[in-house]
């Protein structure tokens, strides 16, 4: 029988807030593709069909206990790693990065939703591993390893922004659980000699202009520099107010690449201005704290590390995504939750959604 608790403790604020967030989105990407060519379903129906589907997979989510994700979140680890190493093998190749694996029905792409299972996997460890004066480096090792091997089938793909998201959640996670000082302090030294091996041997030239161009973009205005200074470009010309739905110049005229999924954010701010973007901003900031506070307030410690994995994950894809697109951070392939076109995107977002409102329901009950 199911528990009538359950339905009277539904986070109804969680999710009218997430509907918003997404309905926004979907505003955005009708004004972004305003003026594409039309082939086959325009992308804000398709948006809205991904919509659609995430809410199904909240649904789903909600509708089991979320210690079934304890017991086998080493299984779906496992089945995530074997994924990724497939792609690598038989994977779909789209402007020089191998990313996606065509199942016939859909196509899906493994690192996104590594970014779920690596949550589960870390909670599913520290709720066993209770350091009691904070992770040691030996007490590393194993979470180490657990990140690292994934991280780098992503790296290889390539998909760098990818993999730093994977690592930024496992660090926020390990924050979490507690790490000494000495800890943090070894790792920021090791960090050192990491970056300097990352730059001479294993990133790619494209990398390496992202980088440089971050630090100056003016260096290539035509070519690698071109995305940041036409961001930045349309994000200062929204002004305060902005130039009016439909009516950006950047996004209409093709200035901006890629501005119905990565640089999104860019649209809106040259249309809806300051006052828009900070009306977005809070409704992140928002959910972010909300989720941080069904973690404080969940009375296991599997469901506030599962919540703090999920406030973390969106946390940092909102600041490295609007971070890059106003030039505080390198370009990478990072979308904006819930706003950015995109159909894995959606549905990872939408499955750690779930898992929060599953902890919101089955909190008291623990």
């Amino acid at each position: 029988m199911i528990d009538r608790r359950l339905f009277t403790n539904f986070d109804w604020t969680l999710f009218l807030l997430v509907l918003l967030i997404a309905a926004l989105g979907v505003v955005n990407i009708y004004s972004a593709a305003y003026t594409y060519a039309p082939v086959g379903t325009p992308y804000f129906l398709r948006q809205i069909y991904w919509i659609v589907a995430g809410l199904g997979i909240i649904a789903t989510v909600c509708s089991i206990d979320y210690h079934i994700f304890e017991d086998t979140a080493y299984w779906l680890y496992g089945g995530m790693l074997f994924l990724l190493v497939v792609v690598l093998v038989v994977g779909r190749t789209s402007m020089g990065a191998t990313r996606w694996l065509n199942l016939g029905i859909i196509t899906i792409q493994p690192s996104e939703l590594m970014k779920i299972i690596i949550i589960m996997a870390l909670a599913r460890y520290f709720v066993d591993f209770v350091p009691p004066d904070g992770l040691t480096l030996r007490d590393l090792l194993y979470p180490l390893l657990l990140v690292g091997i994934p991280a780098l089938l992503i790296m290889k793909q390539p998909d760098l922004g990818t993999a730093l998201l994977v690592v930024m959640i496992a660090a926020s996670m390990l924050l979490y659980v507690g790490v000494r000082w000495k800890t943090v302090a070894a790792a920021l030294l090791a960090a050192v000699p990491t970056v300097w091996l990352a730059w001479t041997r294993y990133l790619r030239d494209y990398q390496k202009n992202r980088i440089l161009n971050f630090i100056w973009p003016e260096r290539d205005p035509l070519g690698s520099g071109y995305h940041i200074i036409q961001s930045k470009i349309a994000v200062g010309s929204g002004g305060v107010l902005g130039k009016g739905f439909l009516m950006g110049t950047q996004s209409h005229l093709r200035f901006l690449p890629e501005q119905h999924t990565d640089f999104a954010f860019s649209v809106f701010a040259e249309e809806w201005g300051f006052l828009g973007c900070l009306v977005v901003l809070l409704l992140y900031m928002v959910l972010v704290l909300w989720g941080l506070g069904i973690a404080s307030r969940c009375n296991d410690r599997f469901g506030a590390l599962l919540s703090v994995g999920v406030s973390a994950m969106l946390f940092w894809h909102i600041v490295v995504n609007i971070g890059m697109v106003i030039g505080l951070f390198p370009v990478v392939g990072v979308p904006l939750p819930l706003f950015s076109y995109g159909g894995t995107s959606m549905i990872t977002t939408m499955t750690g959604v779930g898992i929060l409102l599953n902890v919101s329901m089955r909190r008291f009950m623990f």
